[in-house]
């Protein structure tokens, strides 16, 4: 999946919290309040994924930077 993608799909998630933002913090509405702890634990499950996917595109990244250690032959 490419960054940009991603990006969207976190700035999507973002805009969906909005309305329980705005009930809670300026209408305090304690039911938004819940709605939104639930929504930010999904916004937390979302980031850890994006942690782990980038964690292992770094390594894959490292691989591919490294010779195989095999393949290498000393000159003498």
């Amino acid at each position: 999946m490419g960054a940009m993608n991603r990006y969207e799909e976190l700035i999507s998630l973002v805009q969906t919290f909005e309305k329980d933002f705005k009930k809670f913090y300026n209408n305090h509405n304690r039911s938004a309040g819940i709605r939104l702890r639930k929504h930010m634990q999904t916004l937390r499950k979302f980031a850890k994924n994006i942690r782990v996917e980038v964690q292992l595109l770094n390594r894959q990244l490292q691989d591919l930077s490294q010779p195989d250690k095999d393949s290498v032959k000393i000159s003498q």
